[in-house]
């Protein structure tokens, strides 16, 4: 009998097993959706029960379109994920990012540390960077940057040389076949990042912009692992145990290879003799070591590093990376080809500032000023939201419409740059390229919602610099007439929509005729 028993207990036991399993499950599920702390936050219900739409959508490169269309639907705020919400108000700018420091950075930054290290980026700790940020801090400020700006134009001169080269080719083309060589503007603008960054911080040129062939040396290396940042959200662990796989399974050598120059100019950058000026001197002297020096110059270099498994990524700082310039300013001059009525207003004037006083601050010029700014809020190069989480005491938010919301402490909540820069009661028309919205008095939503380089003490540390490589660049290209008889290629730019964002094809394409 007792036999029979525990044979009939031993048949049931995986079903009952199963069961239980479906219980616990099902009860997560109506927990998730019913009475979680965020129940009462709208939403979807696939997003209230898993994180899984979320990963999908990162990795397919909509996520940013479709939570724009959740907020369309749904309001200002929206439930994301079972413990995320994303808000679409410039008003949670403030208490997020700005006031008292803002809230701290969601874990999933610790995905992007590097070779064991955390980076200025990707520490969760305020203190940790603060050390390594107050460091290098005077090497970006205003008064620097015009000491040595003569560095960052030798670079600029040189692109404007190659840049002629190759329209020069593509017209040659276009009069032996009728058909104009297309010109790949980005590899011309991400060289011009990588020259103008190395060159200034650690007072040795990558030399990109002399380079030969259709790609930069790096580009292959940075096109692979932008792709990374569709996984920023996923949680440490599953990020961990998806690069060992790659590593293992799917090893690329040619991006290997390309990491390979990365780590050598890297190792040179670090071995340079002393110089109080530069990026690397600063952080050895506040006491950083030789190995994790080198990993912080790669991650400003390159916005790119690796862990020892060898598994490559993107580790991205912000816009002063080669991507995410060489993105902004290729975008630029696209919509300028497009728009040859405002590239001959931004002639005009540039003309008109070189006869009055050759030596003069280039973003002292209003159009000019208004071309880059509208640039930055179109290009995109990085659209998604910048995750933090919510403190202990919990975030009440009055939205612009009157609405109120209470987020509980340990809530992931980020606003989409997308979202901000392509609302249309802020800035009308929004994917139009219309530099004059800046000419106007910008009101005071454009000027809060226009964050191209974040907001807060975790924006862009090297923003300063970005901005006059992008106002060198731009005037430079205007005032030799780069883009005389050029044409943009394809009626828009179109972007996978991940962490740092990724032109689909890699290509910015202009012809000359």
């Amino acid at each position: 009998m007792a036999s029979t028993l525990l044979s009939q207990t031993s048949l049931t036991f995986p079903g009952l097993l199963f069961a239980t399993a479906a219980g616990l499950f099902t009860t997560l599920l109506v927990y998730r959706a019913f009475f979680h702390a965020l129940s009462s936050i709208p939403g979807p219900l696939i997003c209230r029960l898993t994180s899984l739409w979320t990963y999908y959508h990162s990795y397919v490169g909509d996520e940013c379109t479709l939570i724009d269309n959740l907020h369309k639907t749904y309001g200002p705020v929206v439930r994301i994920a079972p413990n995320e919400v994303s808000i679409a108000d410039g008003a949670a700018l403030a208490p997020i990012y700005v006031e008292r420091g803002g809230f701290l950075k969601a874990p999933n930054y610790v995905n992007f540390d590097i070779e064991g290290h955390s980076t200025i980026f990707s520490t969760l700790d305020p203190a940790h960077r603060s050390v390594r940020s107050k460091a290098v801090v005077p090497v970006f400020s205003m008064t620097s940057i015009r000491s040595r700006q003569e560095t960052i134009e030798g670079c600029v001169s040189k692109l404007v040389d190659r840049l002629q080269d190759e329209a020069a080719e593509s017209r040659k083309v276009s009069e032996a076949t009728g058909k104009p060589q297309t010109v790949n503007v980005l590899n011309l603008t991400r060289s011009l990042a990588l020259d103008a960054v190395s060159s200034y911080l650690f007072g040795t040129s990558f030399g990109g912009i002399n380079e030969k062939g259709d790609k930069l040396s790096a580009t292959l290396f940075v096109d692979s692992l932008v792709a990374v940042g569709r996984f920023f959200y996923l949680p440490n662990w599953a990020f961990l145990a998806l690069e060992l796989a790659i590593a293992r399974f799917w090893p690329d050598h040619e991006v290997n290879e390309s990491m390979r120059k990365v780590d050598e100019f890297a190792s040179l950058v670090r071995s340079q003799k002393d110089d109080s000026f530069s990026y690397q001197s600063r952080l050895l002297k506040a006491g950083i070591s030789n190995h994790e020096t080198e990993v912080q110059c790669k991650d400003l270099m390159f916005a790119v590093g690796r862990r020892p498994s060898h598994f490559h990524r993107t580790v991205l700082t912000g816009f002063q990376g080669t991507d995410s310039t060489g993105t902004n300013l290729a975008t630029m001059l696209w919509h300028l080809a497009k728009r040859p009525d405002v590239y001959k207003l931004l002639r005009d004037e540039i003309a008109e500032a070189d006869a009055q006083d050759p030596i003069y601050n280039p973003q002292s010029l209003r159009y000019l000023d208004a071309v880059v700014r509208e640039g930055l809020r179109i290009a995109m190069a990085n659209p998604t939201r910048l995750p933090r989480i919510v403190p202990p005491q919990g975030f009440a938010f009055e939205a612009s419409d009157g609405r109120h919301y209470f987020l509980p402490s340990g809530t992931q909540v980020g606003v989409q740059i997308f979202t901000l820069h392509f609302n249309p009661k802020v800035f009308p028309d929004p994917h139009t390229f219309r530099p004059e919205r800046w000419l106007e008095i910008p009101t005071p939503e454009m000027q809060r919602d226009w964050i191209p380089f974040g907001v807060g003490s975790r924006q862009c540390i090297a923003r300063n610099l970005a901005r006059v490589e992008l106002f060198l660049g731009v005037r430079a290209i205007a005032r030799h007439n780069v883009l005389a008889g050029a044409e943009a290629i394809g009626e828009k730019i179109e972007l996978m929509e991940w962490f740092n964002s990724k032109i689909k094809g890699e290509k910015v394409e202009l012809v000359w005729r």
